[in-house]
């Protein structure tokens, strides 16, 4: 048991998994948030969340999985690229080994912020600022900022060296509906890449009003799937969603015959550049703050890592905290911390950015060798998991002929 006091500003799949895993220790946590959870129920969606094993299982093992039962599964990945002609160039499925589940945010914040106060904790909702932040340093052994815009996002400095991108690479939507035709078979994260316009994926998931599946449109800047901003109403978004499916994807296009959007919040659009920031912030006091998940490692939706990347660095986060015992929250502490993520993180980033890229001839060979061989399509679809698996073979031309070559053989 400990007495030391943590304060947590952000309230979303990284704070308040630390926060509530961090009561189970003893330990006196606040969290800082700038939403009710009502707010939060009835707001917009927030993110496409599909979430594998490993990051479900450390939310298992705090007694955090509240929809296990009656969240659907999503149970394997499903790649396409379309052919000129209008059929399929590439199609495979890669069976999951263990399935993935994927619950709105809008259903999961509201009880974890009750589940963290009937723990114990302490929520404060409010939009903070520098100031309050000088106050939480002071009076905490160890501060994190799991959230923030404006000049709080400002104190964590860009780390250009591992962030190749300065402006957004994708145009990003979201459409949460009901009433689409299942996939036939099993459940999956159907992902197609549309070369030279981006890609589209769908899955499985829980809402507030039940299963639902939730769309996710990524467009190639100044391409045709760049085209949210003029969409002034929720149906016209839900309109704009299917048009670009009868365009590009007649086969999803298919199974979106009697959609419905969720609700009229079920929507998102916008962009922002894949970010990886320096992990500790400075407050003029000269007090340092520490930067969890997407405050200072903010991934494109592309490869599906955001809320895995933030369950993954709750728990290296909460497991540093409590190893480290009585010893001082001091920036050595911070730095190691962050790096001890990064040790993993690393891979997702080089991941993720190498698929906003148009894909080198190794890549497209990898994916299209996948087609007939059962245990690359299973190895790629279960690196969703576990992205480090993917590498060097995935990245490294020389490794990708060596490791087919073997498949091969």
């Amino acid at each position: 048991m400990s007495n030391r006091k943590i304060t947590i500003l952000g309230g979303g799949q990284a704070g308040l998994q630390l926060a509530c895993g961090l009561l189970q220790k003893g330990y006196d946590v606040k969290v800082v948030q700038n939403r009710t959870a009502d707010d939060v129920r009835t707001g917009k969606v927030m993110s496409s969340q599909c979430m594998f094993h490993t990051a479900l299982q450390n939310e298992r093992e705090i007694g955090l999985d509240f929809w296990g039962k009656e969240c659907p599964t999503v149970d394997s990945i499903n790649f396409v690229v379309p052919a000129p002609d209008g059929g399929k160039a590439i199609d495979w499925n890669g069976l999951l080994d263990r399935p993935a589940q994927s619950v709105d945010q809008r259903t999961k914040i509201p009880v974890w912020l009750k589940e963290f106060e009937r723990r114990g904790g302490s929520l404060e909702i409010k939009d903070a600022g520098i100031a309050d932040l000088e106050t939480y340093a002071a009076t905490s052994d160890l501060t994190i900022v799991a959230a923030g815009k404006g000049d709080i996002a400002k104190m964590f400095e860009r780390d250009a060296e591992k962030s190749p991108f300065d402006r957004p690479q994708r145009a990003l939507a979201l459409t949460y509906v009901h009433g689409m035709t299942p996939r036939p078979d099993h459940s999956a994260v159907n992902f197609n890449l549309i070369p030279g316009v981006g890609e589209y994926f769908v899955f499985p998931a829980l809402t507030n009003s039940g299963a639902c599946e939730i769309m996710v449109f990524e467009g190639i800047p100044g391409g045709p799937m760049d085209c949210w901003k003029d969409v002034a109403t929720p149906q016209e978004h839900l309109a704009r969603s299917k048009e670009i499916l009868s365009t590009f994807l007649p086969w999803e296009a298919d199974r979106c015959r009697n959609v419905e959007l969720t609700d009229a919040n079920g929507i998102l659009s916008g962009a922002f550049p894949p970010t990886v920031r320096k992990p500790i912030g400075r407050l003029p006091s000269g007090k340092a703050v520490l930067g969890l998940a997407d405050a200072v490692c903010l991934n494109d939706p592309i490869t599906g890592q955001g809320s895995n990347n933030a369950s993954k660095a709750a728990r290296v986060y909460m497991d540093a905290i409590i190893g480290h015992g009585d010893r001082p929250f001091d920036e050595a502490f911070m730095q190691a911390t962050f790096d001890k993520y990064w040790d993993y993180a690393q891979f997702v980033v080089g991941w993720t950015n190498a698929m906003l890229q148009p894909p080198p001839p190794h890549v497209l060979n990898i994916m299209g060798s996948a087609q007939a061989v059962p245990t690359l399509s299973r190895r790629i679809a279960n690196a969703f998991d576990n992205p480090p698996d993917l590498f060097p073979w995935f990245a490294v031309p020389e490794e990708a002929d060596r490791y087919l070559q073997q498949l091969a053989a």
